[in-house]
């Protein structure tokens, strides 16, 4: 296995953006992919490192970039701000979301048919609007998430894309009841959903260097190892039955 990487730039409504492939170059045969969306500091190098680790068992992995080529937050106040105006206009999250599948699907090794979105944090709540969106694609995960479906959402519209939720039954920025308004609000969109919570668990479970109790975002080996392997069997079945 010989893993290439590459940068890709791309555009959303004159928003310059770069996105991080990776895949293995030995062979020239089209295979499945898999788009991640990053949490909300941006497409830094832990998330280039994920579409590696999806390259590494045989699929094309695509960072996408939702807020434009080198922009990456250093702290709190700055992630909040750059993450801010997506949650503010759900519109344009999963334009931007759209716009990087369509990106990821046009590279030669990739089989446009069997394509799953991965997100992380604020990545998990563009992974889960994509799907939102009635777009296409095999299916998504989210992990350590936020839930909150947009205010203005169409609820009575089929999801077709398959869903994992991988959650901290702790997690104080997607509590309970934003599982149980997920979990009703996919029901009543007829999509094949699960949702698996973790106990003693917070946010940012899967992130080494999270450690900070009072803002709720702690790492937890356990959980991280257990999403790794939940991740790898959602993958095998949505595109093991999707041919």
């Amino acid at each position: 296995m010989s893993i290439h990487t590459q940068t890709i730039e791309y555009y959303d409504n004159g928003t310059l953006l770069e996105g991080f492939l990776a895949y293995d170059d030995k062979s020239a045969e089209k295979r499945p992919a898999v788009l991640i969306a990053h949490p909300w500091a941006g497409r830094d190098q832990a998330i280039c490192n994920r579409a590696v680790q999806m390259a590494e068992l045989g699929y094309v992995g695509f960072a996408g970039d939702m807020y434009g080529k080198g922009i990456i937050g250093t702290n709190t106040d700055e992630n909040s701000a750059l993450m801010q105006p997506f949650i503010d206009n759900r519109g344009l999250l999963q334009a931007r979301m759209l716009t990087a599948l369509e990106t990821l699907r046009q590279q030669p090794l990739v089989n446009p048919e069997q394509v799953a979105a991965l997100g992380y944090c604020f990545g998990g709540m563009c992974v889960l609007d994509l799907a939102r969106s009635g777009v296409q694609f095999s299916g998504t995960i989210c992990v350590h998430g936020l839930l909150q479906a947009p205010p203005d959402i169409q609820q009575d519209s089929t999801i077709t894309a398959r869903i994992l939720v991988l959650h901290g039954y702790q997690d104080p920025l997607a509590p309970s009841e934003d599982v149980t308004a997920l979990q009703t609000e996919l029901t009543k969109r007829k999509a094949d959903w699960q949702i698996h919570l973790y106990g003693n668990t917070m946010h940012a479970f899967t992130n080494p260097l999270a450690n900070d109790i009072a803002f709720g975002t702690v790492y937890n080996a356990s959980a991280d190892k257990r999403s790794c392997y939940n991740i790898r069997g959602f993958l095998d079945e949505v595109f093991n039955t999707n041919q």
